[in-house]
Formats: C-alpha cells, structure tokens, sequence
C-alpha cells in the first residue's frame, strides 16, 4: 500500500536501515484509507459485492458521531475496493435532521431498497426511513416520504436504529431493528415500505445491544448481532454473538461470540457468502487517526463448522493481533515509582483513558520528552503501533505530540513516512508506516507544559 522512491531507499540503505516494501495487504486492511466508514451492509449481485457504510466526518478528538451520507464500495475478488461515492444524504429525507447511521440495502422485484435510521424532525429521536433505487448504485430516492418506523410505531425499540433486512425463500420479508437491549422484528409488505402486522420482541437472543445481521444458510437461520456484556468485551466494548433459529421470526438459540472486541467500542456485523468464500465485515479503528468516532470497514474471512456453527472470526489486522510487543523487552527514560512500566504490553484493552484497573506506566512528575522502547532479541517486521494514553486528570495528561523511532544500527532515527502521531484520548491512536526491520523500537512522548504523561497500552503489528 505504500511506496517507497529509490532515491528513499538508497538513502535507507546508507544508514544501515533495512526497509521492506510492504506486502498487499490482506483482506482485513481497511478497505479505504481515504475517508472513515462505519457499519458495513454487505449485497452481492452477479460477481460484484457491495459495501454499504456510514461515513465517519467527526474531527481528530471529537467525542460524538458526525455522519451526513452513505457511501458504496464495490469489488470483484473481496480485497480490492472502489469508493462508489456518496448515493445516500441526509438531504434525500427531508423529514431528516441528522444523523446517517447504520443502514442496508435489500434487492426486491428489480429495485434496490436502503433502509437507513436518521435522527427525524419531529417528536422522538432516532427514525427508520426506506430510500429505493433501480440499481444497486441507485440513484436513490426517497420511497415513502415519511419513517417507516419511529418511536409512536407500536412496541418500537427503546432506540429505532440498525435496521437488518431478510427476504426467505417464499418471498415474505422481514426488518429487525433496535438498540439498548430492545431488538424487534417484523414481516414487511411486498411493497418493502410499510410493516405488515404488529411488531414482536424475538426471543432467545442473549445479550443483545444493537446491530443485527439476519442471513439464512442450509436452511437454518441465523442472526449476529453486538453485544456488550462482561463475557465477551471490557466494559463499553463491543463483540459480536449469533443466534440461530428454524424460523425467521424466532424464537432464537444464542450459539456463542463469532467475532471478539475490536479496537473501536462499538462494532457492527455483516456476513456474507461471495464466490465461494464466507466474510464478516466489520468496523475498527485501525485507520491512520482513527478513533471511536473515526472508524474504518475491513473484512476477514470467516469458516463454519460441520454442525453449521461458525467459527470465530480471525482478525488479521489491530492492536489485538500479532501484538510484538507481547514478545519484547520493555524499557523507559523513566517511570513514577508507583506506576507500571509492563502495563504497556500485557494486552489489555482499556475502557477508557482513566482506567487503569490493570496497572499504567507514568513519568510524573518529569516533563518534556520522554520515551518508551521495546527490544526484541532478533529483527522484527514492523509496520503499524497502537497507543491508548493515560490521563489521571492530575498530573498526567495527554501529551503534546509524539512519534516512533527505530534503531538503525548506530543509532535512534524517527521512523520515515510515518502518520501522524495522534493524542486523543479513550481510543488507540494508530500509527502506520513503510515496513521496517529493526531489534529496538522507540515511542518518544512530548508532555504538555506544566504536564507528565503516561500510556496504558502500546501495541506493535507488522
């Protein structure tokens, strides 16, 4: 993904660097880089499948959503992907205020129907609106002119967001939908834009939060979904659990997490078949600057067992995976005598950047520049870093600035074209950069005035 000019590696090559190209990435790369996205819906027609996702906009360190269209991502072989651009607005609902959550597209009779949650004008706060277009690119349009689920809908969810769409093999359609704890389903007309009949609460889905994905293989049916109960996430995290069922409608056996937290809190699941090969696609923050609220799609393959059961998804990229650091020496310019320098590399993921329930390194009461290193006994490939820093709201706060180093043989050299450094808090801040071999990777941390700085995490990947 990225490339390096002769004259850089020349110049690499005279300091003692060894640079290594970087590989093409696997499926699990962020499938752009170009912009944030968010809660994936994935449709296959013909030999193309589409991406249907929100578009993160909020600015670095923002602490909310700030989502105004849907984009479309189309590829042919499930690793290349072309940004479609923008076919759904807020401004194509003009009974739409804001918010462009998480939405999908269900194919019916020639058209292509996009349901999409939106924060509404009217009374109550989150609405389900149903756009329609004639192709899976559209252009789309509003159906209906109005929600077609809202919060004066009858046995509405306590949040009308996420809605999930399946069409059985005798043709009758059915929405799930919901959020904070309050999943409901319900049978749609032929014409995909209205209810038809009362809406249910389904049964048997354990520790559901928000996020359905209702499909159908072999006959059975399935349904995953996020959850964020203490067996499977750290608290405000998100996994992802499945249920199956032998009718659409429920009830629901709760059959165990498909896919662990990822590095943003919340996660959002679409599963799908395409050519042969199984997927979940899913949301993290693993884009350069990502954030909570700066989220990126990507998709790892996904296996089943004989019973028909899934087999948790492998994450290919993030903090989580192939973590180095779990194999390096750690070491520092300083650490408070009463704080944790082997925190950084134990694995946790924090709740938030006060917790420091599983220990925190911190250099109070230095100021300026510190550093943290890693060293291995043999050269390791390194090409992405992770931080999640530690505020106490005291003495240590978020730092100023920051950047990597690497050893080159002789001595410490700021990593070439790396990302920017980020120093928000309550996420990781991903760094990403031209693959290096080195034995001694550095973090050098630069505090605020009248500041020290602290980390609880500080991952490295290839």
């Amino acid at each position: 993904m990225f490339r390096l000019r002769a004259v850089t590696l020349a110049a690499a090559a005279a300091a003692g660097l060894v640079l290594i190209t970087a590989a093409p990435a696997p499926a699990a790369a962020p499938i752009t880089t170009s912009i944030y996205t968010a809660d994936p819906a994935a449709l296959v027609v013909g030999d193309t499948m589409y991406l249907y996702t929100g578009h993160d906009e909020a600015p670095a360190g923002g602490s909310n959503f700030v989502m105004r269209d849907w984009h479309v991502f189309t590829s042919g072989d499930a690793t290349a992907w072309t940004d479609q651009g923008a076919k759904l607005k807020l401004t194509d609902f003009s009974w739409a205020g804001a918010d462009a959550w998480a939405g999908e597209v269900e194919p019916r009779g020639g058209k292509y129907y996009w349901y999409a949650p939106v924060n509404g004008n009217g009374a109550g706060w989150m609405d389900i609106g149903v756009a329609v277009g004639d192709s899976p690119l559209g252009p789309f349009r509003d159906a209906k002119g109005g929600p077609l689920i809202s919060d004066s809908t009858p046995n509405s969810s306590p949040l009308n967001i996420d809605p999930t769409v399946f069409t059985d093999d005798d043709g009758q359609a059915y929405i799930y939908w919901g959020s904070y704890y309050g999943l409901r389903a319900a049978k749609l007309k032929p014409d995909m834009i209205n209810l038809d009949g009362g809406v249910i609460t389904p049964s048997g889905v354990s520790n559901f939060w928000e996020a359905p994905w209702m499909f159908k293989r072999n006959g059975t049916y399935y349904l995953a979904y996020s959850a964020n109960d203490s067996a499977c996430s750290a608290p405000g995290y998100a996994c992802i659990r499945y249920a199956t069922a032998s009718n659409p409608l429920g009830p629901w056996t709760h059959r165990g997490v498909v896919l662990d937290q990822v590095t943003s809190t919340t996660n959002h699941p679409a599963i799908i078949e395409f050519k042969g090969q199984w997927y979940m696609v899913y949301h993290n923050a693993n884009s350069p600057g990502g954030g909570n609220f700066r989220r990126s799609v990507t998709l790892d393959k996904l296996y089943w067992n004989a019973d028909g059961t899934m087999q948790k998804v492998v994450q290919t990229t993030g903090p989580a995976s192939s973590n180095l650091a779990l194999s390096a020496t750690a070491s520092t310019s300083y650490v408070s005598p009463w704080e944790t320098l082997g925190a950084i590399k134990d694995g946790f993921t924090p709740a938030n950047s006060a917790d420091h329930s599983h220990g925190a390194y911190g250099n109070w009461s230095h100021q300026g520049t510190e550093w943290l290193e890693y060293q291995w006994p043999s050269a390791q490939t390194v090409g992405r870093v992770g931080v999640y820093w530690f505020d106490d709201d005291q003495g240590i706060d978020l730092p100023a600035s920051c950047k990597v180093q690497y050893w080159n043989g002789s001595a410490y050299v700021d990593v070439p074209g790396q990302s920017a450094c980020g120093v928000a808090a309550n996420t990781f801040n991903t760094v990403t950069f031209p693959s290096i071999s080195t034995t001694r990777l550095r973090l050098s941390i630069t505090s605020k005035s009248g500041f020290s700085t602290g980390v609880l995490e500080w991952t490295a990947q290839a």
